[in-house]
């Protein structure tokens, strides 16, 4: 439940740009900010990589010049980050933005609600594969230090994922603050190893020129498009940050980019090609061996404290993801709570936190190599990409009577060239590609499941639906009246609950005063207690329309909301008082079908979502569920 409520000014002002430009840089940029560990490494191993020679590294170079440039710079940092919703970020903010929209064409509409679900399910398993990858090719350079620690390195990966993951319930602004300084000294040594490195082969600045990828693209495509997996690896952590954009805003992820992480990203990168330049054994691992063997080890430290906050970005991205899946009706209801009085998108889920641990953990355990691991990444990466610039040029074309013409040419653009990039990466099926996808089917089943059922229910109680005003002519003379207050939780403030049409239909009972009670978050952290209640008199003595208003940092208690009643002449007995919930659940098949597994997947997600009683700190012996179950 949603609506504009009192309180509506934010009394504590919004942060500081300074300050979330520089939180920006910890959470958002972690990611991509981590790909010079392996990107350019894996053109040129694994068993699609290419020769070392000076035609093909230049080639590479210019590939991830231009693909950051086209997909980073262009679509996401100049274009996309316009597209918020609310000032959330992410696919499904851009779903909730399109649905909008579109809900006047139902079958744009079904085809925007796929692709938008398709791509968040897709974005969880690149959320998984990043901490990773990430962790492990920062810890693999002790190996490069010294062999000795080649036993420890998945041992040590683990321990350090533990740690990050035991340290969420701190909040995305904390940590942001936290790994915000150490990011920027990260993207600074990052400039200052490969500028040193450039300086000795200033040549291979000439990889600017796109000429280098065109000619290399033109006398052999079938290397390119084999490589272009490779050369994806630098973009990875685009789509985290479109999704990490409502933790900051729009003016501080952009800052944080031009100012620093591209430039820093950009000379990284040409300073390793220059290292291959000069010494193509150093191919084993040319970021670390840009680096004076006296810096290596304080450089493997500062690569894996980078690691842990690229992980930041796609485990902050799974959370707002996950709200935003919530709030859209694609997900029950989860404990979500709030870590930041000023910033709304800042939040810690639980259950998404350590669940993501253990998968990331198995991930490790099977995979035991960034190499491996690379060989999965990508793939859900480039396909969530692919479905964004997708549903961009919907919402560009249903916005504005005349779209814009050079905005959807540039989109078509993107949109081809992350298509090639996709068919690149399905190369990788076989070699792990297959663990993002299977992620990624799974949850969309998952949340294609819940919202399916949940419109059936709601089309149900609908359905049945008696307006307000209604009420007293279902209050006959001859119904009994016992002791008490009855207190009704309601959705929807415009008619009778239905959960009291179920307890009079059996019960044919009703309390002497009946309190029909509606919920609302407010869009700000915190309600006055003067401004969070209002109270409409449906039959004095005896029937009250009541609604309570609380800031999204605030967790709902219904009983100590109901005391504040009390200034408009209610008083609540705590011992006097039931509360009654409703609840409507889909009945078992009586024929097994096609599609019986998805109802008794509902079934199961419905009896291990968090009680509604729980959620609003209701005294569990004054509570009465009553439930309905609805026959397809």
């Amino acid at each position: 439940m949603s609506a504009n409520a009192p309180g509506g000014g934010d009394p504590n002002g919004k942060s500081s740009l300074s300050v979330l430009t520089l939180a920006a840089l910890g959470v958002v940029y972690g990611d991509i900010g981590t790909s010079p560990l392996y990107a350019f490494k894996e053109a040129f191993s694994g068993p699609h990589g290419l020769p070392l020679n000076e035609a093909n590294v230049l080639a590479v170079l210019s590939m991830m010049f231009w693909s950051i440039t086209l997909i980073v710079s262009l679509k996401y940092v100049s274009i996309v980050l316009r597209f918020d919703n609310g000032g959330e970020g992410g696919i499904l903010a851009l779903l909730a933005l399109a649905s909008r929209l579109t809900r006047t064409h139902p079958r744009l509409a079904w085809t925007v609600a796929m692709l938008g679900i398709f791509g968040a399910s897709l974005f969880y398993g690149d959320a998984i594969i990043t901490p990773a990858i990430s962790v492990l090719s920062a810890v693999e350079g002790l190996s490069v230090a010294t062999p000795a620690f080649e036993h420890w390195i998945v041992p040590i990966t683990i321990a350090i994922l533990v740690g990050l993951f035991a340290m969420q319930r701190r909040g995305t602004g904390a940590l942001g603050n936290l790994f915000g300084r150490i990011t920027v000294l990260w993207f600074l040594a990052l400039a200052a190893l490969g500028a040193l490195s450039i300086a000795q082969t200033p040549a291979v600045l000439a990889a600017l020129d796109p000429r280098h990828a065109l000619v290399f693209a033109w006398h052999s495509p079938g290397l390119t498009f084999l490589v272009l997996g490779a050369v994806f690896l630098a973009v990875t952590g685009a789509e985290a940050l479109y999704a990490d954009m409502g933790h900051f805003g729009a003016t501080p992820v952009r800052l944080a980019w031009f100012g620093l992480v591209f430039p820093a990203l950009m000379i990284n990168y040409f300073g390793q090609g220059a290292l291959a330049l000069r010494d193509p054994a150093a191919m084993k691992n040319p970021f670390y061996l840009l680096a004076p063997q006296e810096l290596l080890i304080p450089l493997v430290v500062l690569a894996t404290i980078a690691t842990i906050i690229a992980s930041q970005a796609t485990i902050s991205g799974a959370f707002s993801v996950t709200n935003q899946a919530t709030r859209l009706g694609y997900l029950p209801r989860v404990p979500t709570r709030h870590t930041s009085e000023t910033e709304r998108g800042q939040i810690y889920i639980p259950q998404v936190n350590w669940t993501m641990l253990v998968l990331v953990i198995l991930l490790v355990l099977s995979f035991k190599t960034s190499t491996a691991i690379a060989a999965a990444y990508g793939i859900a990466v480039s396909g969530t990409m692919v479905l964004t610039t997708a549903l961009v040029a919907i919402v560009t074309i249903s916005m504005k009577k005349r779209p814009n013409p050079l905005l959807l040419a540039v989109l078509a653009l993107i949109g081809l060239v992350e298509l090639v990039f996709f068919a690149a990466n399905a190369t990788k099926i076989a070699d792990g590609g297959w663990f993002p996808l299977a992620c990624g089917f799974a949850l969309f089943i998952m949340l294609t499941t819940w919202k399916r059922a949940e419109t059936i229910l709601t089309a149900h109680e609908k359905s049945r639906r008696v307006p307000i005003n209604a009420f007293s002519t279902l209050c006959s003379a001859d119904i009994p009246r016992v002791s008490g207050t009855a207190v009704y939780l309601s959705p929807d403030e415009d008619s009778v609950p239905g959960v009291l049409l179920h307890n009079l239909k059996h019960n044919k009972v009703l309390h002497e005063r009946i309190v029909f009670l509606t919920i609302h978050n407010a869009d700000v952290p915190r309600i006055p207690d003067q401004e969070r209640t209002e109270v409409h008199v449906i039959e004095r003595d005896h029937v009250y329309q009541a609604v309570l208003y609380f800031g999204f940092m605030e967790q709902p208690d219904v009983p100590k909301g109901l005391k504040l009643l009390e200034r408009h002449g209610l008083k609540f007995e705590t011992l006097d008082t039931t509360y009654f919930l409703g609840k409507a659940t889909l009945a078992r098949a009586v024929k097994p079908g096609l599609f019986t597994w998805r109802r008794e997947l509902f079934r199961w997600m419905q009896r291990n979502s968090p009680a509604t009683a729980e959620y609003f700190k209701l005294l569990p012996d004054r509570v009465i569920e009553l439930g309905t179950r609805v026959t397809l």
